[in-house]
């Protein structure tokens, strides 16, 4: 996971300073010479790169332990912040640096205000996804070619078909503006929720139903199944104790990198809805040249993309016992 997450710090440092140009000079009216120095030496961007690399990497990787008296700053504020007992000294852990483009602010500050509500949403729309996705693809899988199958598998085509740039405005304006059951933009209360996870969880739920829908099938036509059918067990207990513990197995893989996408924030609908998440960030500051937030939400998007695959790697164990890791 360290490996993968220092790779992916490197390709990113590597690339954003590839494009022509910096931060600064990006605004209608030119900033002079005299103060590009200035700032290039407060930020360290006089730096030779592989400089900057390491100070960006020690900032973020090595914890310090420093008097609790010192003050948060711009330059100076870390996103773990643990008084050590007994001691008049704080442990203190991850300072991704200062945004560019906005200096009253920092990376961290934008984890803590944006990233929650990018992540309640990501965890909303999964619940959507699997509770309509999972149960239609069992029902289809288990009426194969029959009306149901067909109607789970046209529900998921249009799913498919229709990403969350079309039923966004859709569902904003049926429900939000001409019914008024559900405010249209805004976050804050349960009824915010609702829209913005529908339009992003349907469009996965789509995914789940096919790969779910597949995988059963698959399990179904197995030697075990038969034989288990052949012991006189009941049909429940086949489809449940067998064949769907057995099928969740790329169900739970594509879980993972879902799971990432759907927390780190999503441009498109927080747009839509008007969602102050993460998202918004994450697109703009590539448009800003803003270095640190561009690092800070691509490993920010790593992490979980790398914790989730991991919790499915253990996963595979609890689900198929034959599964092992030696």
């Amino acid at each position: 996971m360290l490996g993968v997450l220092f790779v992916v710090a490197l390709l990113t440092f590597v690339l954003m300073r590839a494009i022509p140009g910096n931060p600064f000079d990006l605004s209608a009216k030119p900033v002079p010479p005299r103060v590009l120095e200035q700032l290039a030496a407060k930020y360290n961007l006089d730096e030779p790169p592989y400089l900057q690399f390491i100070h960006y990497v020690g900032d973020i990787a090595v914890p310090r332990i420093t008097p609790d008296v010192l003050e948060r700053s711009i330059l100076n504020d870390y996103l773990i912040n643990i008084p050590i007992p007994a001691t008049n000294y704080v442990f203190r852990w991850m300072n991704f640096g200062p945004s560019y483009r906005d200096p009253s602010r920092t990376v961290n500050d934008i984890f803590e205000r944006h990233l929650p509500i990018s992540f309640q949403l990501g965890v909303a729309a999964l619940v959507v996804a699997m509770v309509i996705g999972i149960p239609f693809g069992t029902i289809a899988a288990l009426n194969r070619n029959s009306g149901w199958d067909y109607a789970s598998m046209t529900i998921a085509l249009i799913g498919v078909s229709i990403p969350a740039i079309v039923s966004g405005p859709i569902l904003r304006y049926v429900f939000g503006v001409e019914l008024g059951w559900l405010p249209p933009t805004g976050w804050g209360t349960p009824q915010h929720v609702i829209l913005p996870a529908f339009s992003l969880g349907f469009t996965s739920s789509a995914i789940l139903a096919r790969l779910t829908r597949a995988s059963l099938l698959q399990v179904l036509n197995e030697d075990y199944i038969r034989t288990a059918r052949a012991k006189g067990l009941s049909e429940r207990v086949v489809i449940t104790a067998h064949a769907m513990r057995n099928a969740m197995i790329p169900v739970v893989t594509i879980l993972g990198p879902l799971f990432a996408a759907l927390t780190t924030g999503t441009f498109i609908t927080e747009r839509i809805f008007g969602i102050a998440g993460m998202g918004t960030f994450f697109i703009s500051s590539i448009g800003n040249r803003d270095y640190p937030v561009i690092m800070g939400t691509t490993l920010l998007f790593g992490s979980f993309l790398v914790l989730a695959n991991l919790v499915v790697d253990i996963m595979y164990v609890w689900i198929d016992p034959r599964i092992s890791y030696s």
